[in-house]
């Protein structure tokens, strides 16, 4: 905010005190000075949100807002990102595409391919295992494995349909383990005497009515 616009919405005994060379007057420029950086950013805040023209330590961030957050996780704030800033900037730009491909080969591909660089991925769907991929990683990305592998588990714990797996099975996770745990549970009480039909059940004398 500039001192002329301050200093309109001073009372009119304020403006007249501050004048050149006045106690007022040098308050009025130290509030010009520290305006400037924040109306700097201001006036340019469309940028912070554009994939290809945010500050580079900005791009980590935007990656939660596409769901993409898993790519950059790290153990330490202070850890170097797992790719360079130019491969995350092209999945924040995706983000949207990969969202409406989720789960499956076509946005596990692509989110692979923006994320390397590298072209030749191939997703298979094994016909003994329904809803499950292979992921084959070509030869230029084998030094990448480590950013191919948490891709492919995020990608499969995010809400996609299919479950992937690169270079050996998947392991459930609590999630999993718990779903399973309620359907063996429904199955315990499906073969108990409520769940046979024409079974007599016993109603607990507390429950019974009044005769």
């Amino acid at each position: 905010m500039r001192r002329a616009a301050i200093e309109r919405l001073l009372p009119a005994a304020y403006q007249r005190a501050a004048g050149p060379g006045s106690v007022l007057g040098a308050l009025l420029d130290v509030m010009e000075a520290l305006h400037a950086p924040d109306e700097a950013v201001l006036a340019d805040v469309d940028a912070l949100f554009g994939p290809y023209r945010t500050p580079d330590g900005f791009v980590a961030y935007l990656t939660r807002w596409v769901a993409m957050d898993h790519v950059v996780a790290a153990p330490r704030a202070d850890a170097p990102l797992p790719l360079p800033a130019g491969r995350l900037r092209d999945l924040v730009a995706h983000g949207a595409l990969l969202a409406r491909w989720r789960g499956t080969p076509y946005g596990m591909r692509t989110a692979l391919e923006l994320a390397t660089g590298v072209t030749g991925f191939v997703l298979d769907e094994p016909p003994e295992r329904p809803f499950h991929l292979v992921v084959r990683v070509p030869p230029a990305a084998a030094d990448r494995r480590a950013l191919v592998t948490r891709i492919v588990r995020g990608r499969e714990t995010g809400g996609g349909h299919r479950r992937g797996r690169h270079r050996g099975p998947a392991r459930p996770g609590p999630a999993a383990h718990a779903r399973a745990g309620r359907r063996r549970a429904r199955r315990r009480g499906g073969d108990g005497a409520r769940g046979r039909p024409g079974a007599r059940t016993r109603t607990p004398r507390s429950a019974r009515e009044p005769s």
